[in-house]
């Protein structure tokens, strides 16, 4: 579909697609033909980039005029868009044109630049039209009046010649101001500062005879243009497909973990692995990923080892991760901590998803999205509506959570909240006993499912996690502070010290 596509809505009203990635989900479908916008913010907030990147899409057919009216002049301006990928000079001026307007409002005042852009459009047939300097045009109104009828004729004209106007203002304005009561729709771009990020936000306060996603959505400005990232809870508050639950059980990739969830783990679900580091998260994911197939594709997204060191581990535990690679089982994100955006890591991780049919995810390293987020308050709704998504995608999903005690008698889930969304719970615990430490591993939960509670033993060889006997005659494992049980008797000359393998 191209920018000039119109879908009919039910009752007939037709989209102009913006082609900048993102917006029309913001916007419910585009905006509506013939309608007349309101884009605010502060400088430097990309109001001009956004313009530019409607007109100049590539897939555009239509054509497009670009009036200023004080501000930065059209050869900087195309001087600066020279940089962005979708900035296209041969489209100029046949296709897209640039006028100044200054002369036309300074001479014949709001009367005379409305004269000026119902000559232009009509004359080149445009489709779409920006207004770039409206807080100019408000200061050269003689009264409020006259700026509401300013508005209310240019509303007519976007009606009559089809064609959909974006008014671009620096100004926020008051709510009741003339134009902004009378325009179909006002988007808001913000820049907000938390701590010592700085995030780009939209708002959409308004838009007529159509639905839109409300509250802020970040977005972000590179080479490419001005992208997009409707937030999470908003775009996705219901699945986007009936999500069905599933009594099948698919295989851990570890045998002895399959026997302790008793045939396999919850298919469609969300398992959590949580322990200190070095404790074998990544390797009991690995080993889950070695089952994908082409009928079960698998995905890694990786928040801490970049993929030449988890293909390298993979290597160390008889998995060929470059292999599966290559031949298109597996694919492997690597998402480096920094100063990301919590929805477009999000966004990424589903396109790769929804792009190959994913059934495997593992997620190495839950904090890696909790560190992208700049409201931490958040965290819980996007993760319950994200996992909600996966499972209606039937993805059986891993993910790691570290916990910060390598061993001490408190069991501190990372992410608070997030436990309850899971369906499985899988601890991974260091146990020191006679000055030595051992990995044990246990099933906190399987919900609508028996498991084997016991905890038990396990080594980390060179074909993986290898999982053992329960312990015997030995408590308080989970604190990592093991004791014997005094009085336990035990076969004649046994210890339960001499039955534990190495740390491996």
């Amino acid at each position: 579909m191209t920018a000039y596509d119109e879908p009919a809505e039910p009752h007939g009203i037709l989209r102009l697609t913006s082609g900048v990635p993102g917006l029309d989900e913001v916007l419910g479908g585009g905006f509506l033909r013939g309608g007349l916008y309101i884009v605010q913010g502060p400088p430097g907030s990309g109001k001009t980039i956004l313009a530019n990147q409607i007109a100049h899409n590539a897939d555009r057919t239509g054509r497009s005029v670009f009036i200023s009216v004080l501000g930065e002049s059209h050869a900087r301006m195309m001087l600066h868009l020279s940089a962005m990928t979708f900035f296209d000079l041969g489209r100029i001026p046949t296709q897209i044109a640039y006028i100044g307007a200054y002369q036309a409002l300074e001479d014949d005042g709001l009367k005379g630049l409305l004269a000026l852009i119902r000559r232009e459009v009509q004359a080149r047939d445009a489709v779409f039209m920006v207004l770039d300097g409206l807080s100019a045009v408000e200061a050269q109104a003689e009264s409020v009046f006259a700026m509401k009828r300013f508005a209310h004729e240019l509303q007519t004209l976007a009606s009559m010649l089809n064609c959909t106007m974006l008014l671009l203002t620096s100004a926020s304005g008051a709510d009741g101001a003339p134009e902004r009561t009378m325009v179909d729709g006002i988007i808001d771009m913000q820049q907000r500062t938390f701590g010592v990020r700085r995030e780009r936000r939209l708002i959409v306060h308004k838009l007529r005879g159509s639905a839109f996603l409300e509250g802020e959505h970040p977005y972000r400005i590179t080479t490419e243009g001005l992208a997009v990232f409707p937030r999470i809870e908003a775009m996705l508050a219901w699945p986007t497909r009936m999500f069905t639950a599933l009594e099948e059980r698919v295989s851990s990739g570890i045998t002895s973990l399959d026997r302790m969830f008793e045939n396999g783990i919850p298919a469609g679900g969300m398992l959590s692995v949580a322990g200190p580091p070095g404790s074998g998260k990544t390797v009991l994911g690995l080993q889950f990923l070695s089952k994908s197939c082409s009928a079960q594709p698998g995905l890694m997204i990786g928040c801490y080892e970049p993929p030449e060191r988890l293909r390298l581990k993979a290597a160390s535990v008889g998995f060929d991760l470059s292999a599966a690679e290559k031949c298109g089982d597996i694919e492997v994100l690597w998402q480096p901590l920094g100063e990301y955006i919590l929805d477009d890591i999000a966004w990424r991780m589903l396109d790769a998803v929804r792009r190959r049919g994913v059934k495997r995810l593992v997620i190495d390293g839950l904090s890696g999205f909790q560190q992208a987020t700049s409201e931490p308050e958040r965290f819980v709704r996007f993760w319950s509506t994200l996992s909600n998504e996966l499972r209606a995608l039937g993805v059986t999903t891993i993910y790691t959570m570290e916990m910060p005690e390598i061993v001490g008698p408190n069991l501190n889930v990372p992410v608070s909240g997030i436990s309850s969304l899971a369906e499985a719970m899988i601890i991974l615990r260091y146990l020191e006993l006679g000055s030595r430490l051992y990995r044990i591993i246990s099933l906190m939960k399987v919900r609508e499912g028996s498991f084997d509670p016991t905890i038990r033993r396990f080594t980390i060889t060179d074909i993986g996690l290898v999982i053992g006997e329960p312990f015997e005659g030995v408590e308080a494992l989970l604190t990592g502070l093991a004791r014997e049980v005094p009085g336990t008797v035990t076969p004649a000359g046994d210890n339960p010290r001499r039955h534990l393998p190495d740390a491996g």
